[in-house]
């Protein structure tokens, strides 16, 4: 079966609740237990089912990424579209090199100064990578994520795991084993807890072209320390133009099912029912149900780490409305803004 069929039939029995691949029927409702037994997730993932894993950016719903009835149960629990590529995750940089085809200098030396870490390469694949893994592109996106629990995991595998965010597609990325039980519970069988995500953004893409580098997404690692490395400010593209080319690019994405703003200079007329995300506690000592503070001193590492737990938080209280904060356009703030920018779109006007 082709790789367009394959997606056109899954779209097709995801719709109805029910589908069927190869023989095998899947259910849309199982249990879903949380634990931190690492043998079993591996147990999980050898017989081709889908597993939430802590990694230091967010949680991600992994797969055996060489088993395309298995990446396709990802794309089912998500409800996230086949034309959306997936990531690729490695023990080390020198296992994905049977993976690709080639791994160009420069992109490998940010590899050796920032991996294992928030910090994801596109690169060309090679015939090891099935197509759904990659939308039918000629290019992989891959990492090495920062975790003690996924690196055992991954060194005690022979596959790679693919491992796109474990939540609804859409929805709020989440950074903790509580988050992925309230979007995914029922949809996949175990969730690995690590506790809460160290970093809290996902990782920051990077490819090249014309021998420089160029960032596809925003992420853990800033613009600032990208170009500390490079001697140079590489070019952001993150736009959505000629198809998805990588995760995070969508217009909307990361959002609340309260309807989010931006909190504006004009202060229009707020009330009892709406809440508040602010950056700092330092400068905002006002402190009711309403109000959720990033950072006691106005951290920037402490607020991107609670941001996501600051929406999902808000997110269950029943506000009409929420509010936030813009960050300050530097480091990760850019990064915040960036996923702020496309979670208020769905509300936008």
């Amino acid at each position: 079966m082709s790789f367009k069929n394959k997606s056109s039939k899954i779209r097709v029995y995801f719709q109805q609740g029910i589908h069927k691949f190869k023989g095998r029927k899947y259910l849309c409702s199982v249990k879903t237990e949380s634990g931190q037994d690492i043998q079993q997730a591996i147990s999980l993932l050898k017989k081709g089912e889908t597993v939430a894993i802590p990694t230091e950016t967010v949680y991600g719903l992994a797969a055996d990424a060489t088993n395309e009835d298995a990446v396709l149960q990802i794309f089912e629990a998500k409800g996230r579209p086949t034309s959306n590529p997936l990531i690729l995750h490695f023990a080390n940089i020198e296992s994905i090199y049977p993976y690709v085809s080639e791994f160009p200098e420069t992109l490998l030396a940010l590899a050796r100064q920032f991996s294992p870490g928030p910090i994801t390469f596109i690169l060309a694949k090679s015939s090891l990578v099935p197509a759904i893994i990659t939308a039918g592109q000629e290019t992989v996106a891959v990492r090495v994520p920062e975790h003690p629990m996924t690196l055992e995991l991954l060194r005690s595998i022979d596959f790679p795991i693919a491992a796109p965010s474990a939540n609804r597609y859409g929805g709020i990325s989440p950074t903790t084993a509580g988050h992925v039980q309230s979007q995914l519970d029922g949809k996949i069988p175990y969730i690995l807890d690590g506790g809460a995500c160290q970093t809290g953004l996902e990782s920051t893409i990077v490819g090249l072209a014309n021998e420089k580098v160029i960032v596809y997404r925003l992420g853990g690692i800033s613009i600032e320390a990208l170009s500390e490395s490079l001697g140079y400010v590489p070019e952001i593209k993150n736009e959505l133009h000629h198809g998805v080319r990588t995760s995070g690019m969508v217009k909307y994405h990361y959002a609340t099912e309260t309807p989010l703003y931006f909190m504006d200079a004009e202060q229009q007329a707020y009330t009892d029912s709406d809440g508040f995300i602010l950056f700092s506690k330092k400068n905002n000592p006002t402190k009711s149900e309403q109000h959720f503070y990033l950072s006691e001193e106005g951290n920037m590492n402490e607020a991107a780490k609670n941001l996501y737990a600051a929406l999902h938080d808000m997110d269950q209280k029943g506000f009409k409305r929420i509010f936030i904060e813009a960050f300050p356009s530097d480091g990760l703030g850019k990064t915040m803004n960036d996923r702020l920018k496309r979670a208020t779109a769905k509300f936008s006007n």
